[in-house]
């Protein structure tokens, strides 16, 4: 008898469309106060305001978060070739 392994399960995306200012950090992976200077910078969208409520739109979020710069490491700006 094999054993199937299974791959790992996707994130599920929030249920809610609008999310709070932790939820939106926490969505997007990173601290409130780092999610405050993204807002502040421009790199995320600003809230939406619902009465009293701040609430981030979760497709606004996404479009932001794929418009964020890559991870630059993994060029060979180290290479030994160079010398």
């Amino acid at each position: 008898m094999q054993t199937q392994v299974r791959p790992s399960a996707p994130i599920a995306p929030p249920t809610r469309r609008g999310l709070s200012r932790v939820e939106a950090a926490a969505y997007i992976g990173v601290s409130p106060s780092t999610f405050d200077k993204m807002v502040q910078a421009g790199e995320m969208p600003a809230p939406k305001r619902v009465y009293a409520r701040v609430i981030w739109d979760v497709r606004a979020l996404d479009l932001a978060f794929d418009d964020l710069p890559g991870d630059d490491s993994t060029s060979d700006n180290n290479s030994w070739s160079d010398l």
